[in-house]
């Protein structure tokens, strides 16, 4: 079996000094974001791609037409947020991507390390099966990642 390298990247400590402290501009910059549970998240009408320019429009079309608003209908706010929503859209999209490219990135160098890993263990179990001495509790450390992974091999679905 043979191996194909794709990535080859070393992320040094400089450089991940320098990730973190540029995390923490961002987070400072950004004190003011929020946590919802799943069920607020849930509850909420939802604000997508498609919906920012009919908000921006009704925003624009209510600070025409006043009069006509209700009461209750706080247009300062109503602005704050419609804001709020264009400046994040802004931040949010090089975040994604940079997202998509670090999970991408861990997914392929994990993999890479795994099957290198993999042909490590095989490699060392056939030495000890053949008898190379020191070998025993090497495979037996290793052979840990594994358990119950037989049993649930062997073992039929019950449903």
């Amino acid at each position: 079996m043979s191996i194909t390298n794709r990535i080859s990247i070393v992320i040094n400590d400089d450089a991940i000094a320098k990730i973190q402290e540029g995390q923490k501009m961002i987070l400072d910059n950004l004190s003011q974001l929020i946590s919802l549970s799943p069920e607020e998240r849930h509850a909420l009408p939802k604000m997508g791609n498609k919906t920012v320019a009919f908000v921006n429009k009704a925003l624009e079309y209510g600070k025409q037409n006043p009069k006509v608003l209700p009461a209750f209908l706080d247009m300062e706010e109503f602005a704050k947020d419609a804001e709020a929503v264009n400046s994040l859209f802004k931040v949010i999209a090089p975040l994604t991507k940079l997202q998509e490219e670090l999970d991408d990135t861990i997914l392929l160098a994990g993999s890479e390390a795994y099957a290198a890993a993999l042909v490590v263990y095989k490699a060392l179990k056939a030495a000890n099966g053949a008898g190379q001495t020191g070998l025993k509790n090497i495979c037996e450390d290793l052979s840990a990642r594994f358990i119950g992974s037989a049993a649930k091999a062997a073992s039929p679905d019950v449903k």
